[in-house]
């Protein structure tokens, strides 16, 4: 019989809430708070190549310390074994590797707020979720439905008191990179990987890593070398004079929850159930964490309290997690 996570999916969603509201802050710190040699604060692209190494980092010692690179596929190179993916968890690797790059941009938009974008980038991801549980043959229960509804109207009504999108062009692809990338991730793990079994989840995290993690640390570089105007300036500060900015204390902590995040995510998406029921409880934990986040800056004076319509989306979403968590007992009844 296949065995299950030491805990519930409630408690990893509580635990990710928890990780990603201080990160989703710490990053809207460092774009916001002035670097004194530049006389402006750090763009997301300036942040972006030192997260995403050191999270990298975090993660395989993870892996290393815990053991769970012993559950992957490995090959022989010269004397030496190593883990190696099969050509399901390289494809999810490579959506892994635009998730990498998109989340922490995500945050560092001046002008857009943080319950927005997550708004944007959660609530496209949670209409995919039925549709690749339907392309896999995977039967959509009538909660996760009701729960998914909920979280579209929330969307909607945050989208239409803003009068529309309106956002920067590098936002909008981000939100485009974000959405695609997690429908590779999600139709990979749903083929694969949601089984119940925890030495599964293991073998699928290393793997997804050992290519996710190189591959955004490369689309980073290659873009850095790209003349594209500032922006390849600022992705070149982020390889190199980062590191001695003094900016690094606070780089290291958002590496490390940014690390906590993932393998908080990846142990709700697993789960065995229809992705239609496990997608909108790590969408909605993001997004709560997003507006407890906007509180926190707002009380900073680094930006703005939550509209009406954010937190009446915010109120949807917690109301979807209820209805989430109640319906698989009242099916069983």
């Amino acid at each position: 019989m296949a065995r299950r996570a030491a805990l519930p999916i409630e408690s990893w969603a509580v635990l990710y809430f928890l990780s990603y509201a201080p990160y989703a802050v710490l990053v809207r710190w460092l774009a916001s708070v002035p670097y004194p040699p530049f006389h402006r604060a750090l763009t997301g692209l300036e942040i972006l190549p030192a997260t995403t190494i050191l999270s990298g980092v975090f993660t395989f010692l993870f892996v290393w310390l815990r053991g769970w690179s012993a559950h992957a596929h490995r090959i022989r190179i010269g004397a030496a074994s190593v883990p190696s993916p099969t050509a399901w968890t390289f494809a999810s690797g490579l959506g892994t590797s635009l998730l990498l790059v998109t989340v922490p941009l995500s945050f560092t938009f001046q002008g857009v707020s943080i319950p927005y974008m997550q708004l944007l980038m959660r609530g496209d991801v949670l209409i995919i979720a039925p549709l690749v549980d339907l392309m896999a043959g995977r039967k959509v229960r009538w909660y996760s439905w009701a729960a998914l509804l909920l979280v579209a109207i929330g969307l909607t009504l945050t989208i239409h008191a803003r009068g529309g999108l309106k956002l920067p062009p590098l936002a909008i692809l981000t939100i485009v990179l974000y959405t695609v990338g997690y429908f590779v991730r999600l139709f990979v793990m749903t083929r694969i990987a949601k089984t119940g079994d925890p030495d599964m989840v293991k073998r699928y995290f290393v793997e997804e890593k050992i290519v996710g993690i190189p591959m955004a640390v490369l689309i980073l570089a290659l873009l850095s070398l790209v003349n594209f105007g500032t922006q390849s300036g600022q992705l070149g500060f982020g390889f190199i004079g980062v590191w001695s900015s003094g900016q690094m204390s606070a780089i290291l902590i958002l590496s490390l929850l940014l690390f906590a995040t993932s393998v908080f995510s990846i142990l709700i998406l697993i789960d065995p159930r229809e992705n239609t029921f496990c997608v909108p409880i790590e969408r909605s934990s993001s997004i709560l964490a997003g507006i407890a986040a906007a509180y926190v800056l707002a009380m900073l004076s680094l930006g703005a309290v939550p509209t009406a319509a954010e937190l009446a989306g915010a109120l949807l979403l917690i109301a979807a997690i209820v209805l989430l968590s109640v319906g698989p007992k009242l099916t069983k009844r």
